[in-house]
C-alpha cells in the first residue's frame, strides 16, 4: 500500500464527487456535522491550493481529504471536511491528513487562529496533540457565514436554543500567539534548568577537587611529623 498525501490541484477533480459522497455518509453515520458539499465547492478548494488529498498509488483509490476555510478576513481558519475512505480507516491516515492540512494552514496563514468544532474523540485527540485547546464557542469566529453552515446539521436546534454558546460539538482552537509565548516560556525554563544542572556539575567537581586538595594537605602535614 503506497498512500501519498499531497496538496490537491486540478488533476484531483475526478475525486470531487466521491469526496462529497463520503462527507455526506460520514455526517449521517455520526448523526451530527455538516451535510454534503457540492463538487464545485471542493474543486474550488483544489484550485486555490487550500486542500490536501490522500491517494493510494497502487490503485488510484481516493483515501482521504481535508480543506481550509477562511473566516473574519483570514483572522480565523478552519480545517474542514476531513474524511477517510472506510477501507483505509484505523491505519493512522486521518492523523496524517490532519497534520498535513495543519502544516499547510500554518504556512498560508501564520497569524490566523485555527479552530474546529467536532464530536469525534479521535479528531479531538489529534487536535490536542497539535496544540489545539478546548474553548467556548464565544472564542471561535463569529462570522455569520460559518454558523449558517451548521443549519444542515440535525443538532442545529440545540445550537440555536443555547444562543450559539454551545452544542454537542466541542470547540477547539489553536492560537499561534499563545503557542509562541508558551514555547518562549518553555525555552526560558529549559535554559534555566540547563544552567542549574551545569552549575550542579561544576559544584560537584569543585567539591571533589576540594576534597582531594584537603586530603593532600592532610597527608603532607602527616609526613612532616
Amino acid at each position: 500500500m503506497d498512500i501519498t498525501i499531497t496538496i490537491a490541484n486540478k488533476k484531483h477533480f475526478p475525486y470531487a464527487e466521491e469526496i462529497c459522497d463520503l462527507m455526506e455518509k460520514a455526517a449521517k453515520q455520526r448523526g451530527t456535522g455538516i451535510a454534503k458539499r457540492a463538487p464545485e465547492y471542493v474543486k474550488s478548494k483544489m484550485v486555490e491550493g487550500k486542500a490536501v488529498v490522500a491517494v493510494d498509488q497502487d490503485n488510484g483509490q481516493l483515501v482521504g481529504f481535508c480543506y481550509i476555510e477562511n473566516w473574519d478576513h483570514d483572522r480565523y481558519i478552519a480545517n474542514s471536511g476531513l474524511i477517510v475512505h472506510p477501507h483505509y480507516r484505523k491505519l493512522g491516515v486521518g492523523r496524517k491528513i490532519k497534520e498535513r492540512i495543519f502544516k499547510l494552514s500554518r504556512g498560508k496563514y501564520p497569524d490566523a487562529k485555527i479552530f474546529g468544532i467536532t464530536t469525534s474523540m479521535a479528531v479531538m485527540k489529534i487536535n490536542s496533540d497539535m496544540g489545539y485547546k478546548p474553548v467556548t464557542f464565544s472564542e471561535l469566529t463569529q462570522d455569520e457565514k460559518f454558523w449558517k453552515g451548521c443549519q444542515s446539521c440535525p443538532n442545529y436546534d440545540i445550537l440555536t436554543s443555547k444562543e450559539r454558546k454551545g452544542c454537542l460539538c466541542t470547540g477547539m482552537l489553536y492560537d499561534p500567539e499563545k503557542e509562541e509565548k508558551q514555547h518562549k516560556n518553555k525555552d526560558k525554563e529549559d535554559q534555566k534548568a540547563k544552567r542549574w544542572e551545569s552549575f550542579k556539575r561544576f559544584l560537584r567537581l569543585h567539591q571533589r577537587n576540594l576534597q582531594r586538595k584537603t586530603k593532600s594537605i592532610f597527608n603532607f602535614k602527616l609526613s612532616l611529623k
